[in-house]
């Protein structure tokens, strides 16, 4: 990491600068940070183009979920843009074909009813029960953080990150091509996106580093920031 390395981060499904801020205190003195906001794209390639345009020439990326997938097609687009990666808690693989496909879409679309029927807080109180480690469903503290940033944003943008999601492209050739530092995170009982899902991820990429965090579902980086940031120091350390 140099003194004037950006690291542009990118949220994952209704996400925004609050699944990072916890992070904030933890990273090294000075890093300067970018959120991105995809607004209404309704695609994971217009949702890089975003990135491209706001950030700086050149920057370390991470992608948190569908920020993962994000960060993945940058880096695909403009890979000379891009000094180091790190995915969280994300995927590679296009949406499967068939029976698996048709019911993750089912069950993506059945959320977007609750959102649009009930209000997007409901929604999220729906959502979150299987994206934490389940000792902290109890803890009234971070389920209402992630409740309050899902509900900032509208159930029109709720359905546009659905459809980029529904038609994620694969990223296997891109992880085969990148060529700087990279990090695999994710939580040890993360169910959405497994510890063993991430390893297949880390396998493609030459060099990469895989950290599980313990006692962490999906929504790692709010559940234990402060083990996030000490894999991300090692990372943004890492030439």
């Amino acid at each position: 990491m140099t003194k004037t390395e950006t690291l542009v981060l990118l949220p994952g499904l209704m996400c925004d600068v609050d699944v990072w801020s916890p992070l904030y205190p933890h990273l090294p003195f000075g890093l300067a940070t970018l959120v991105i906001d995809y607004g209404a794209a309704s695609r994971i390639t217009a949702m890089a183009q975003q990135v491209l345009e706001r950030a700086p020439a050149r920057f370390a990326l991470a992608g948190h979920s569908m920020g993962g997938r994000v960060a993945m097609e940058v880096v695909r687009m403009a890979p000379e843009r891009v000094l180091r990666v790190a995915l969280l808690d994300t995927g590679h693989l296009a949406r499967p074909a068939g029976t698996a496909g048709n019911q993750e879409a089912a069950k993506r679309y059945a959320l977007l009813q609750v959102a649009q029927t009930q209000g997007v807080a409901a929604m999220a109180h729906a959502w979150v029960q299987g994206m934490v480690h389940p000792d902290r469903l109890h803890d009234a503290a971070l389920i209402d953080a992630i409740v309050t940033m899902f509900a900032r944003k509208s159930a029109d943008a709720f359905a546009a990150q659905i459809e980029a999601l529904l038609h994620r492209p694969d990223a296997s050739e891109v992880l085969r091509k990148i060529a700087v530092p990279t990090l695999f995170l994710c939580g040890a009982q993360d169910v959405w996106s497994s510890p063993e899902q991430h390893q297949q991820m880390c396998n493609l990429v030459p060099g990469a580093v895989l950290d599980v965090v313990d006692n962490a579902g999906h929504m790692a980086p709010m559940e234990r920031p402060e083990a996030v940031a000490q894999c991300f120091t090692r990372w943004l350390r890492r030439c």
